[in-house]
């Protein structure tokens, strides 16, 4: 299909400053079983084009699922209309575009289809079981979603690159009730780029077991305590924390007030660059989308920019946006959506810490793991985010388990408050499948990696016991 799309492209290309294609197709499966009763499996195929043409100062896109030669000619032509209407309308100045040739592919050591559906239906079907410990388990849901993408991109000038993507992103969950009272445990991280090997890097089998005894215990467990302490926090909250009080506050057309209609504006001007001070000297953020098992890893983004690891904050400094010159970041979530600024592998550098430090390092605190609950407001400034599972720490040790646990704060002050950073022992690769923004909407695969930090004078608090 690539040589058969390229063909075709040369053959229409129309005389402008700028004219890309984007062929993306994509393929997904998902296996899901749950209370030990296998779900009817889906499946999906959805492939198409967009064109995206700037000339003498108009920009315009048009997309297609319609692959031979016309389907592309009425595409295209559409386009250039749309350039032409906004000629001399744009608020912007478009940059010259780059013209980068390249390929990427994911490394994948088991690849989806070299284990049969019924192996990995049994397997879900075993950690279904494990969760069914009493009746007091009232919920559990195990599932695997697998993706694959092929992705082409050629502009007028000679442009080419290629990405072969797969991800595989698992899950289990289990819900616990007794009277009133209901407790959540999840698994799943979320998913990394891959094959089935993902499993045993994570850990997967097995977990229905641990996760059933956790929801078990919560059930028993007092509620968390109110008052001000020490937070240490779980890469598997992390991932939420960098997501939403880093990632999109900086994300550039949020700060230049493109998304304000839908997803809100953010509390970061462009005057803060290079001199506000985002987080404690402790705190290092980078865009990296080198690290290969990260779920938004990436030669390229979708604009032809070549991807490579850029500090964001640099020892608490607010460097670079989530956009721009320096950050190759333009994404879209398919071929009939145009690539906006989106966070991708947005990560906070691991530390020296060891986890036994960070928690020796406490007299009194509370250990919170895998988030349950989040709001933050519109300029992503306030937030306020529950956990399904904590440990007071008490005189530098883990003690009583506890269950509700929620935290709050103001995002530069959060960060501001950051004390300690764990080591690479701690750090875990994680990330999010489902994040959304834009008009039309975009649900689009965003990875997070961090060790466990150490946060201090933070406001906590229990949810309803």
């Amino acid at each position: 299909m690539y040589n058969t799309i390229k063909d075709r492209f040369q053959k229409i290309i129309p005389n402008v400053e700028f004219c890309s294609l984007r062929y993306v197709e994509e393929q997904s499966e998902i296996l899901s079983v749950r209370q030990n009763i296998i779900q009817a499996p889906s499946s999906s195929h959805d492939s198409g084009v967009m064109f995206t043409i700037m000339d003498k100062g108009g920009l315009g896109y048009a997309a297609t699922s319609d692959l031979t030669e016309q389907g592309l000619r009425n595409a295209i032509k559409l386009a250039q209309q749309w350039a032409e209407l906004s000629r001399n309308k744009s608020l912007i100045h478009f940059s010259q575009m780059p013209h980068s040739q390249g390929e990427y592919y994911s490394t994948v050591k088991k690849s989806w289809n070299s284990v049969s559906t019924a192996d990995k239906l049994d397997l879900l079907l075993e950690e279904s079981r494990q969760c069914h410990q009493n009746d007091k388990i009232v919920d559990s849901q195990a599932y695997l979603y697998s993706i694959k993408t092929k992705q082409l991109y050629l502009t007028n000038a000679g442009g080419e690159i290629i990405h072969e993507q797969e991800y595989l992103i698992p899950s289990l969950q289990v819900t616990a009730n007794h009277g009133i009272d209901t407790q959540y445990r999840s698994f799943g991280e979320s998913g990394r780029q891959g094959g089935l090997e993902i499993l045993d890097h994570i850990g997967f089998v097995g977990k229905g077991t641990q996760l059933a005894d956790e929801a078990l215990q919560l059930l028993a467990a007092p509620n968390c305590p109110t008052e001000n302490m020490d937070l240490v926090l779980a890469p598997d909250q992390m991932m939420l924390q960098i997501h939403e009080s880093i990632g999109h506050p900086l994300e550039l057309d949020r700060i230049l007030g493109d998304e304000r209609n839908y997803a809100g504006t953010s509390f970061v001007n462009l005057d803060m660059f290079g001199n506000y001070q985002y987080g404690s000297p402790l705190l290092n953020v980078t865009y990296d989308p080198t690290i290969t098992e990260e779920i938004a890893s990436y030669g390229f983004d979708d604009e032809g920019s070549a991807a490579k690891k850029t500090t964001i904050i640099d020892k608490g400094i607010l460097v670079n946006p989530l956009g721009g010159e320096n950050v190759a970041n333009s994404r879209a979530c398919s071929w009939n959506r145009p690539p906006i600024d989106r966070m991708a592998n947005l990560n906070v550098e691991a530390g020296n810490s060891s986890f036994n430090d960070i928690i020796s390092s406490v007299e009194r605190g509370i250990f919170m793991q895998t988030n349950l609950s989040w709001s933050i407001d519109d300029s992503r400034n306030k937030f306020q985010f529950g956990c399904e599972r904590a440990q007071l720490i008490e005189n530098g040790e883990l003690t009583q388990l506890v269950k509700n646990p929620n935290y709050r704060g103001i995002s530069a002050n959060f960060w501001r408050n950051l004390k300690m950073v764990g080591n690479a022992d701690t750090f875990k690769v994680l990330g999010v499948a489902n994040c959304g923004k834009g008009e039309p909407n975009q649900v689009i695969r965003v990875g997070h990696a961090s060790p466990v930090c150490l946060f201090s004078n933070i406001d906590v608090f229990g949810g309803a016991a």
